[in-house]
């Protein structure tokens, strides 16, 4: 049986009351977004950057708003999910965070998310199983299966809600790629980094690490690689290095 909670360095999540848990995912979108390859880590807090307010599309427990608002020290953050549970525990972890007066989650389909402002940064860790046998659990289903948020649909109101600046950060299956590359280019949205993630360098990528923005890049894409273990180690020097500022 999982605990009801996962601790951090300067926040603990709890979810006992979401269908999806705390997971790698999570963890390295949070890390991973909005940071440059060569400048900002996570262990660097953005502390004067221009990214004022975020939208955590599918925030569950709340988990990515949290290591966003550890990392932007000036950003105000919105947490929306169509779980109601879910979303009172996300509320339950803001209030218990030291980054509470900057966080917000409320029960919202994204298709009716409508904002005072236009966003700097959106970031999802969307459901991504299609074609496939649906839970009989629902909270879970709607946590896994995106019949209630396609890919498309993400993009429409992530193209929407954006600012002109803004990016958008993915973490997805890395079969999704090619899929989601076409779509971007549908809504005039770039990618401006890339990042394919292995467990360990003898396997072929698992997830990919995916950023857009409306403003085309000037020289190649060069994508990056993770790996989260190597040498027989539960977390690579990388993967420990991007997360150094959050797991304990």
């Amino acid at each position: 049986m999982s605990t009801p909670y996962f601790r951090f360095k300067q926040f603990t999540v709890r979810h006992d009351r979401c269908a999806m848990k705390v997971g790698t995912d999570g963890v390295l979108l949070g890390a991973w977004a909005g940071a440059s390859e060569s400048s900002e880590r996570a262990s660097q807090p953005a502390m004067t950057s221009s990214i004022k307010h975020i939208l955590d599309i599918g925030t569950g427990s709340g988990l990515v708003a949290l290591m966003l608002a550890q990392r932007f020290h000036n950003a105000f953050i919105d947490g929306i999910d169509i779980d109601s549970s879910a979303v009172l525990q996300a509320k339950d972890n803001f209030s218990a965070s030291p980054f509470s007066t900057r966080l917000c989650a409320y029960s919202s389909p994204l298709q009716d998310w409508q904002p005072q402002e236009k966003y700097d940064m959106i970031v999802s860790n969307p459901p991504y199983f299609s074609n496939s046998l649906l839970c009989p659990d629902n909270t879970r289903t709607m946590a896994r299966h995106n019949n209630t948020l396609s890919f498309a649909e993400l993009f429409e109101h992530s193209d929407r809600l954006l600012s002109p600046c803004g990016t958008l950060a993915l973490v997805l299956p890395a079969d999704a790629e090619k899929e989601i590359m076409a779509l971007s280019r549908l809504h005039h949205l770039y990618c401006v980094r890339l990042c394919r993630v292995h467990t360990t360098a003898a396997k072929p990528a698992k997830r990919i690490l995916i950023a857009f923005s409306r403003q085309v890049q000037s020289c190649p894409l060069t994508p990056e690689t993770l790996c989260l273990s190597e040498n027989g180690l539960p977390r690579s020097a990388a993967y420990s290095a991007l997360t150094q500022a959050f797991y304990l």
